[in-house]
């Protein structure tokens, strides 16, 4: 008989390897789940716990998809130069593209996320909801730090990734909640700045997953799943038509040496 974890016995819920099956939460993994779930309602599956509904699958898919790929990112060009460094080890260039995933670029999706929070809880507590979001944006412009989720350098006046996960949000009936509390927050951020400022995708992508329950805390975590797979396509690229010697040329020619 298995002796049951005592209360300072480490254990795992998550997964375990046994001779005739591969166990993941409670559900055999040859037998429940291969050719059964999705990658995306996997990823939900053991980040949340419990498979998602139909709509909370197809918002994960979407927001997924939304930072795959952008271009010459940050985290494409570190792939690029160490797949041109190390072309064999396709984990290292893309291991190393990942690290760029932070405060910065893909990962301030979890920054909104909390401040979205930090709204919800403070009009729960009986505040009102345009004096919460006066003072948050005035707080944020007084220490001329930037509201996450707001504001690109490339899309204006608007993300068009941000406005189509909207209406993704509208048709699949989740898009009061967060989705209408960041569309508030977006028109006080107008109104203090005195122009208009995107809602971007990261912003949005908030929104989303937490109208379909996803932790805070694995937020970041998706945004590291999905930059991954855009990311073996830039390693791929690179092998084929290489352009890292290019990036290094032009950076080089971009910062000169200075005594």
């Amino acid at each position: 008989m298995a002796m049951k974890p005592s209360a300072q016995q480490p254990y795992t819920r998550t997964g375990a390897s046994f001779t005739k099956e591969v166990k993941v939460r409670g559900r055999n993994l040859a037998n429940d789940l291969m050719g059964a779930a999705s990658f995306t309602q996997m990823l939900y599956f053991l980040t949340c716990d419990r498979m998602p509904t139909r709509v909370q699958c197809e918002v994960l898919d979407a927001c997924l998809v939304t930072l795959m790929e952008h271009g010459m990112t940050p985290s494409a060009v570190i792939t690029r130069l160490m797949a041109m460094s190390v072309p064999q080890e396709a984990q290292v260039a893309i291991s190393s593209g990942l690290l760029a995933i932070g405060s910065v670029y893909a990962g301030t999706t979890e920054q909104c996320a909390v401040l979205l929070l930090e709204i919800e809880q403070r009009v729960k507590k009986a505040e009102d909801v345009d004096a919460v979001l006066q003072e948050i944006v005035g707080r944020y412009k007084r220490e001329r730090r930037v509201v996450p989720g707001f504001g690109h350098g490339t899309h204006q006046p608007d993300d068009p990734r941000a406005l189509k996960l909207f209406k993704i949000a509208s048709k699949l009936g989740c898009s009061n909640g967060y989705v209408r509390l960041i569309q508030c927050l977006g028109d006080e951020v107008d109104k203090q700045y005195g122009r208009h400022i995107t809602i971007n995708a990261t912003g949005a992508i908030a929104a989303l997953l937490l109208a379909i329950d996803v932790p805070v805390a694995a937020i970041r975590g998706y945004s590291v799943v999905s930059r991954a797979a855009g990311l073996v396509g830039h390693y791929l690229e690179e092998l084929e038509n290489p352009s890292g010697k290019a990036i290094w040329a032009a950076a080089k020619q971009a910062v000169p040496y200075r005594e």
